[in-house]
């Protein structure tokens, strides 16, 4: 890599590692609103699921009009990275659950519509026989970005949940103010006329199809695993170590992200991908078994999942930048986006539901269904991806 390449590629990681911070503030503060009565079960999925579908609106607007390739990425990004961390801030002021607070949740996960997407798009501007690795990096710092919040309580002691919004606000400020510096790649595609019909593609391409579809078998897990396993954690007898643990749980994605990148810029990232999801897939229906009996055992599988639950994640954004046309890879990677978070808002909600009734064992035995079903879609596409970036 060229030095050029290497200090704009630090810049938009650091950027895309603080900004989604807000994410799961509301989450990491659930064991302890939940056990102090301030909140309920199902009130504390919302909390998480109007983040989702903030951003599945946001996304929905971005795509129908290309923002994500008709703006100019950096400001998209900056602005949306200071929405998020205003409104993450206000959440600090005002009752923890609630219209006020869904509504709060939802402005800042609309707002990160303008992150994670243009995020991907930007690092492909980079890509050199590398795309695998560049949006690898790229979902890893997301993935540790999420987890942050998550160790806030374990590391600093029982802090109040107010300071767990003003902090993840408080970063996602700085993440917007580190991608001012970042230049764009010699990728970067013109930005295209205005045309709504240009989402489309994403269905009526038989390679993006197959593409979206094993994303939306990872999304149907991932965000519920996400949401849910520090409060499995909690229950197995983690104690006061199960904001920590569910940190590393999270944050271990990113090892996954990098080193799968890796694998998919040498082998069909097609085939790479569905080897995760069928790690991850097993990991579902095995982990809930332990529950109650072998900590140790839940512990290393959970670092399995972990690892494995993400990081086939940057592999589909991957396969959308190499069969998409150059001028849509930004539509075509928000609308990917946009499906694949709109389904996360049922699993998420689902699990409220399935863990009182099935225990957790049932519950995420349904959430290994999505992998397992998207590995098949991977499979079925391996065969068609083309091996590089058409420009």
């Amino acid at each position: 890599m060229t030095g050029e390449k290497i200090r704009n590629l630090a810049l938009l990681t650091g950027a895309i590692m603080l900004a989604p911070a807000i994410w799961f503030a509301g989450t990491a503060a659930v064991p302890a609103l939940l056990r102090d009565g301030a909140v309920t079960r199902g009130e504390a999925g919302w909390l998480v699921a109007a983040v989702q579908l903030g951003f599945v609106a946001g996304t929905i607007l971005s795509a129908l009009l290309s923002l994500a390739d008709r703006w100019p990425s950096r400001a998209l990004f900056f602005g949306a990275a200071t929405v998020a961390g205003l409104g993450t801030i206000a959440q600090a002021f005002i009752e923890p659950a609630g219209l006020g607070a869904y509504a709060l949740r939802f402005v800042a996960g609309a707002a990160m519509a303008g992150v994670y997407p243009v995020a991907m798009k930007l690092a492909s501007g980079w890509a050199r026989g590398d795309l695998g690795l560049l949006i690898g990096i790229v979902v890893g710092a997301l993935t540790i970005g999420s987890a942050a919040p998550h160790a806030l309580p374990g590391l600093l002691g029982s802090v109040d949940w107010r300071h767990i919004y003003l902090a993840a606000g408080a970063l996602a400020l700085l993440g917007g103010v580190l991608i001012l510096p970042f230049r764009e790649g010699p990728n970067t595609a013109k930005r295209p006329p205005f045309n709504p019909r240009a989402v489309l593609l994403a269905w009526r391409d038989p390679r993006l199809r197959l593409a979206n579809a094993g994303y939306l078998g990872h999304m149907w897990e991932l965000y519920a695993v996400w949401a849910w396993v520090g409060l499995f954690l909690a229950q197995q007898g983690a104690g006061g170590d199960a904001g920590v643990l569910t940190a590393l749980v999270v944050g271990s994605g990113a090892i996954g992200c990098v080193g799968l990148g890796l694998l998919a810029d040498r082998f069909n990232r097609a085939r790479m991908a569905a080897a995760a999801m069928f790690v991850s897939g097993a990991c579902a229906l095995l982990i809930g078994g332990t529950a109650g009996w072998a900590l140790p055992l839940t512990l290393v599988l959970a670092a399995i999942w972990g690892v494995s639950v993400v990081a086939d994640s940057a592999q589909f954004s991957a396969c959308t930048s190499l069969c998409a046309p150059p001028e849509l890879v930004g539509t075509m990677l928000t609308v990917q986006t946009c499906a694949g978070f709109l389904l996360t808002v049922p699993a998420i909600q689902l699990m409220a539901w399935a863990v009182p009734a099935l225990g957790w064992a049932g519950a995420f035995a349904i959430l290994g269904i999505g992998p397992l079903l998207g590995a098949v879609a991977m499979l079925k596409l391996a065969p068609l991806l083309p091996q590089s970036v058409p420009r």
